[in-house]
């Protein structure tokens, strides 16, 4: 007699070793298990039509026409289109590139030469904080090979479950992010935002999946983790000192305009 409830469609796929109680006898709770609204069960089945080609057409025209600059979508025969995407790069900890290897030349990226195959020798490096990216991409391509793509354009040899992409929305005054699946597609979501990059961006951040599994990372990383670390701890007590300093400079102001009156 454990009253559960469900579905009135799922009572055939569910069995439990229990007593069940006399018709006579049931419990509020087993009323429940009738017959859904036809309203509420649509609600549950339903799932969003993809867009039809048609409709993909229409979006792209809305969205070119208001383009200020050339980074138009281009709609292929075969329904899928291409676009651009800026991606804010917000990388808080160093990371593993090749040593001694020069950047990347549009040769090498258009032969698909991988530079940081050519070497085992590996450094840290900080990426500037907030550094743009802008990446020319498909319909079909995925926040995994968007994030892929990234790191190769850096030669960043780490492993790209350790970063994750968040798109940045701004509402009510109020900046949210959230964490976009890998099998999300980014053009798709920028093309029903629109050109607005204050409308939605992009953000790479580092993937936070609890605590940090300090093992996996190099010495040298681990030094430059320590070297950031107590350079922000100073930039910090540097503001903090000038933020009393000038607190200090407009009392002792203030007392010297009062001149010792009372009040």
């Amino acid at each position: 007699d454990c009253r559960y409830t469900c579905h009135q469609q799922c009572r055939s796929l569910v069995q439990l070793d229990c007593r069940r109680p006399d018709p006579g006898q049931l419990s509020p709770e087993g009323t429940l298990v009738l017959p859904c609204s036809q309203n509420v069960t649509k609600a549950v089945e339903e799932k969003p039509e993809p867009p039809t080609v048609e409709e993909i057409k229409e979006k792209i025209e809305k969205y070119n026409a208001k383009v200020t600059n050339c980074l138009l979508m281009k709609l292929g025969d075969d329904g899928t289109y291409t676009g651009f995407i800026k991606v804010h790069l917000k990388l808080r900890r160093p990371v593993t590139v090749p040593a001694g290897i020069r950047p990347q030349s549009i040769y090498d990226a258009l032969k698909e030469v991988n530079l940081a195959d050519t070497t085992d020798r590996r450094t840290s490096f900080y990426l500037p904080l907030d550094a743009i990216k802008q990446l020319h991409i498909s319909s079909t391509t995925t926040v995994s090979e968007v994030i892929q793509g990234l790191l190769k354009k850096f030669m960043v040899v780490d492993n790209p479950q350790k970063f994750a992409l968040f798109k940045e929305m701004r509402k009510d005054g109020q900046v949210l992010l959230q964490k976009l699946p890998l099998t999300e597609y980014p053009l798709y979501l920028r093309l029903l935002a629109g050109p607005d990059t204050d409308v939605l961006s992009f953000v790479l951040k580092e993937n936070e999946t609890g605590e940090v599994e300090w093992d996996a990372f190099s010495i040298p990383e681990l030094q430059n983790f320590l070297m950031i670390l107590d350079k922000e701890e100073k930039d910090k007590i540097q503001q903090v000192k000038r933020k009393y300093e000038k607190f200090k400079q407009r009392l002792q102001q203030t007392l010297k305009e009062a001149g010792g009156k009372p009040g």
